[in-house]
């Protein structure tokens, strides 16, 4: 078995490297990806070993960076850009939006855009204005794109390596702030479907529902519950467009109630549209409403307040709380 422990960043980094050993058609764009390694190293290595040719430092110029992306596609490449920040990614959402995601049905189904578009996106690093946004929902919205994000390194590897063979774009959102999270990945083991949510943690209170970097939080509080004697199932959510809402049911079905966690804004976000859809479908089986925890509806604030912005243990278990309080 070829297991070893890596974090999330040299996960990424192995699954780009196999892809392109792989494949000759898989290339890789972006702001410093080149001979730098990209701002978080991700793709250190890639320029030296595959040249200037597959491994592409663009300006900075996002918009750009996509549009051509969609040209090397329509050619049959199969382009990997990196976005360096997450709140760097408007300038290309244009060209995101209204060309990469509706092509396919434009061409009525005559032709395949498989381009993945990496965005490190959430808070935690203390970082400056349009470093540390959470805007997945503004993609997951639109249909014809795939919206997902992994939150430890076997699913960061998998996850990845199935993107890049996707003949549909995919916008593959990475965690920055676990990307030294240390996990086991297993490179010979036959991963699950791209876009299946995965129970992390079995409980029969109460079912706490999180991707990317809340999972981990959403697994301490977890764990903090136990010693109060409260059972807690933990779900990764791993895909936010589609979404495993049969996966989300069968838990809270068991569980009957459930808590939704991101790091983006409550208003308008993921756990909106989750608490609607196991509303709707778990009506008879709930004994408490569902219940959000995530950011708050402000822009992001400046480092030395992000704690008090972004969800933490302490939220998600006044949640849990809440619900069983009913």
């Amino acid at each position: 078995m070829a297991v070893q422990k890596l974090p999330i960043a040299k996960a990424i980094n192995e699954s780009l490297r196999k892809a392109m050993e792989t494949d000759p058609k898989v290339l890789i764009m972006g702001e410093d990806v080149g001979k730098l390694g990209g701002v978080f190293r991700v793709t250190d290595g890639l320029f030296k070993d595959f040249g200037e040719d597959r491994v592409i430092d663009t300006p900075l110029a996002e918009s750009g960076i996509v549009g051509t992306a969609i040209g090397l596609a329509l050619r049959g490449y199969r382009p990997v850009v990196e976005i360096q920040f997450d709140g760097f990614v408007f300038p290309a959402y244009d060209q995101i939006v209204t060309q990469l995601a509706k092509m396919h049905a434009r061409a009525l189904g005559k032709i395949k855009l498989p381009v993945v578009v990496r965005i490190p996106y959430g808070g935690g690093i203390g970082a400056v204005e349009h470093h540390s946004e959470s805007p997945e929902t503004l993609f997951a919205h639109v249909a014809g794109l795939k919206v997902v994000s992994p939150s430890n390194a076997s699913d960061a590897y998998w996850m990845m390596q199935q993107a890049i063979q996707c003949d549909d774009p995919v916008i593959f959102f990475e965690p920055k702030r676990r990307y030294w999270d240390k996990g086991e990945l297993d490179t010979e083991a036959i991963p699950g479907p791209l876009h299946a949510a995965r129970t992390v943690r079995d409980g029969s209170d109460l079912t706490l529902v999180a991707y990317g970097p809340m999972v981990k939080v959403c697994l301490e509080a977890a764990a903090a519950a136990q010693e109060e004697g409260k059972s807690i199932e933990v779900v990764d959510l791993r895909s936010m467009s589609p979404i495993d809402f049969d996966a989300i049911q069968a838990s809270v079905e068991r569980t009957r109630r459930l808590v939704v966690v991101h790091e983006a804004p409550v208003f308008y976000g993921a756990g909106a549209e989750i608490a609607a859809r196991i509303t709707e479908r778990c009506f008879y089986h709930l004994e408490a409403p569902v219940l959000r925890v995530g950011g708050y509806h402000a822009p992001y604030p400046p480092a030395r307040l992000e704690e008090e912005y972004l969800p933490g243990l302490d939220r998600v278990l006044d949640a849990v709380d809440r619900s069983l309080a009913y």
